[in-house]
């Protein structure tokens, strides 16, 4: 009798569905996790986005694709996909962008799969504002269930978040410094190459009338000794 060999499990990467439901929440996903890349540079750590969450092996249909997720202690960079036992990690922090027509899988279903999971904190946020009327709020989880964050701190990331307009701003608990977004990190490098380049200006201005000066002197020194002879 020949014994059976399991075949192996599948695990795709994708669905084919659309990973934002409106430009708007397309666009505060990227903007988050380039923001959240970037402050998370030099950590142990990796950023990702509507990638599928696998977390029961064995289990292909146990997963669920987070629009943001942080996980601390593995490897940067980015995956197709995620499974918890191959990675040893759970993520800390999971974002969802969330609307009217999501309501009810993201504050009820995710919500519930989230805790079970064992995620730290769970922040949904409403860039249009449709159902959730200061658009940002955050959960903790404390014996297993969540539980409202009443000061807008992520204690997982350190950080202070806050809705500003259509994105989330965050902000360092330590010492209050705004993270900049993609586009104030081109304008202030633009500034401070703006600023460079005036002081390159003025200490040329300024090298030039010191040689001004210097030959005005020479020239004055010159007549002297044509006059008096040397000392």
């Amino acid at each position: 009798m020949t014994a059976m060999i399991p075949s192996k499990i599948y695990y795709p990467s994708g669905d084919g569905q659309p990973v934002a439901e409106t430009f708007d929440h397309l666009y505060v996903i990227l903007i988050t996790i380039e923001v959240l890349r970037l402050y998370l540079k030099d950590v142990q750590a990796c950023i990702l986005g509507n990638q599928f969450l696998y977390y029961e092996e064995g289990n292909s249909a146990k997963r669920c694709a987070p629009d943001v997720m942080v996980i601390f202690g593995v490897k940067p960079g980015s995956r197709d996909n995620y499974k918890i036992w191959e990675e040893g990690s759970i993520p800390s922090v999971v974002f969802e962008i969330t609307s009217r027509g999501t309501k009810e899988k993201d504050d009820v279903e995710k919500k519930k799969l989230y805790a079970q999971i064992g995620i730290e904190e769970y922040w949904q946020f409403d860039p249009k504002g449709e159902w959730i009327k200061e658009q940002l709020r955050g959960f903790r989880l404390v014996n297993r269930e969540y539980v409202p964050i009443v000061n807008s701190t992520s204690t997982a990331l350190g950080l202070r978040l806050e809705a500003a307009g259509a994105l989330i701003s965050f902000y360092r608990s330590n010492n209050g410094e705004k993270l900049l977004i993609p586009a104030e990190l081109q304008e202030k490098a633009e500034q401070e190459q703006a600023r460079s380049q005036e002081l390159e200006t003025q200490l040329e201005v300024q090298s030039q009338e010191f040689r001004s000066q210097a030959k005005a002197l020479q020239a004055q020194i010159d007549r002297y000794r044509a006059r008096f002879g040397e000392l």
